[in-house]
């Protein structure tokens, strides 16, 4: 399993930021979470207030006044989060510890995978394109994350780990924005959290049989290379509910699920957001 790396700060706690304490922190903006590249805070303030990071409004509290915030796979190595409802605010500078990202290849994958050029296929990669940018779009009014995830599988290994830097057929290519949990095909693939469907597609080009769920707030998993799908867009899924079946669809050589997160437009490990 991956090894866990938490920071915590809670009401006027002591932030544990993958090594470093700072000072305390006001009772109106509590953060936990994994203050690392690839890594997030749940954060707690006033119900609805607005939550800025880095001064740029990027999301708002729940009901409950529980919030996340994602740190990219190359996030800065600080970051301000504050939280403002009318005249109140409160903020606090977390010190974000730097990832550790290998290197990996992936021999055996056929060239239109890798290097597309036929001008059919590429049209059909656009469209796959703007179907998953609408599910990743989505922003639920909700906030399922709050109590962490599960393994979306079980008896399964770990064969390829999240942000390692690819190469493809020899050929480099983007950071691996997966982990990819290797296990039987046909294996049940369930829900990680709580959540609603935004996008269950069969047959996508790279990544085959993808769904998307949003937990709450925009933060979204994505399964893929499923086998088959048993979810459609619009469902409500609880934690544990059945979506699909693990297959090695799209852009696979073998029988394995890649899991994937993403708040807004960042890209996270969701195996820091496993419950340990």
């Amino acid at each position: 399993m991956i090894p866990s790396r938490r920071g915590v700060l809670i009401g006027s706690g002591a932030l544990l930021a993958a090594g470093r304490t700072s000072a305390q922190a006001p009772e109106d903006l509590a953060l936990t979470g994994r203050f690392v590249q690839g890594g997030h805070a749940i954060g707690r303030t006033w119900p609805r207030a607005l939550v800025f990071v880095d001064g740029e409004s990027l999301t708002a509290a729940s009901a409950d006044g529980v919030f996340v915030v994602g740190f990219d796979r190359d996030a800065a190595g600080s970051v301000q989060i504050e939280a403002r409802l009318g005249a109140r605010s409160a903020s606090r500078t977390l010190d974000i510890a730097p990832g550790r990202f290998p290197s990996t290849s992936v021999s055996g994958l056929p060239p239109s995978t890798v290097e597309p050029s036929d001008p059919e296929l590429l049209a059909r990669i656009q469209r796959e394109i703007a179907l998953k940018a609408e599910g990743f779009a989505s922003r639920l009014d909700a906030d399922h994350f709050r109590d962490g995830f599960d393994w979306p599988l079980e008896g399964f290994r770990v064969t390829s780990r999240w942000g390692a830097q690819r190469v493809l057929n020899g050929t480099p290519a983007r950071p691996h924005y997966g982990i990819d949990l290797a296990a039987p095909h046909g294996t049940v693939v369930r829900a990680p959290a709580a959540g609603r469907v935004t996008l269950a597609r069969p047959a996508l080009h790279f990544e085959g049989g993808l769904v998307l769920i949003d937990h709450g707030q925009g933060l979204i998993t994505a399964c893929l290379h499923q086998s088959r799908l048993d979810v459609a867009v619009g469902q409500d899924l609880m934690r544990g509910d059945p979506i699909g079946r693990v297959g090695m669809t799209g852009r696979a050589t073998g029988p394995h699920l890649c899991w994937r997160m993403k708040w807004r437009d960042r890209n996270l490990d969701p195996s820091l957001m496993v419950k340990t």
